[in-house]
């Protein structure tokens, strides 16, 4: 028998990535997710056959500790879901040094330390890493969206990917930046139309037929590419 596809999915206590969670373990992967703290391992320890581990992802000794508890272990699959909606206010005018190092820190900088210090933990050969993008983070069509500053963030994130694939000796690894559309979240909103469900169905199929494919690509829930 075939061992099942295995993921590790970065940021899985609520929202998206539970949904991701529950979704991989309903097409039959076997699935290690990450928290923040032990307090929002409950949702997950609901799925059948789900291991949960501890990371704060934008503190180095965490992830190096979760680094040294995965050592030898293979994914097909990383996936960096983690990051945060930014200031309420949306304003390059109120935004403060702070506001702006979290965003940019949780956005941009920490999900790259993560496939960057996870790499080993990728299957070779075919291993595919999967970044949270958005289209808010293209210059050409995310500009006029809303949320600036998020979208900067994201614009950032899909720079940092491309110079990590520039810097790789690996001509089977796959990079791919995801858009999961407008989704009704903490973060999307009420009035966003598309739901959890169907948002992390059309995720996990576009990641199921990338496993294996070369090279970097940004694209959306439904496989449309999108522009930088």
């Amino acid at each position: 028998m075939t061992a099942p596809r295995s993921i590790l999915i970065i940021g899985a206590s609520r929202g998206l990535g539970l949904g991701l969670a529950s979704e991989f373990v309903a097409q039959g992967w076997a699935v290690t997710a990450t928290v923040r703290s032990a307090a929002q391992q409950a949702p997950l320890l609901a799925l059948p056959g789900v291991r949960v581990e501890q990371l704060e992802m934008t503190d180095a000794a965490s992830l190096e500790q979760l680094a040294q508890r995965l050592s030898g272990q293979q994914f097909d699959v990383i996936f960096v879901n983690a990051g945060v909606a930014g200031p309420s206010h949306h304003s390059t005018a109120q935004a403060n040094a702070e506001e702006m190092g979290q965003l940019f820190l949780t956005n941009a900088v920490a999900p790259l330390r993560v496939a960057e210090r996870l790499l080993a933990n990728l299957a070779s050969g075919h291993g595919l890493i999967v970044l949270m993008s958005s289209i808010l983070g293209s210059i050409e069509a995310g500009a006029g969206l809303g949320m600036p500053l998020y979208g900067a963030s994201k614009a950032a994130l899909n720079h940092l990917a491309q110079c990590f694939v520039r810097t790789q000796d690996n001509p089977g690894l796959g990079v791919l930046l995801m858009h999961p559309g407008w989704v009704r979240t903490d973060m999307g909103g009420a009035d966003a139309p598309l739901d959890i469900a169907s948002s992390c169905k059309g995720m996990v199929a576009q990641v199921s037929a990338a496993v294996g494919q070369a090279g970097l690509r940004y694209q959306d829930y439904e496989g449309n590419p999108l522009p930088w």
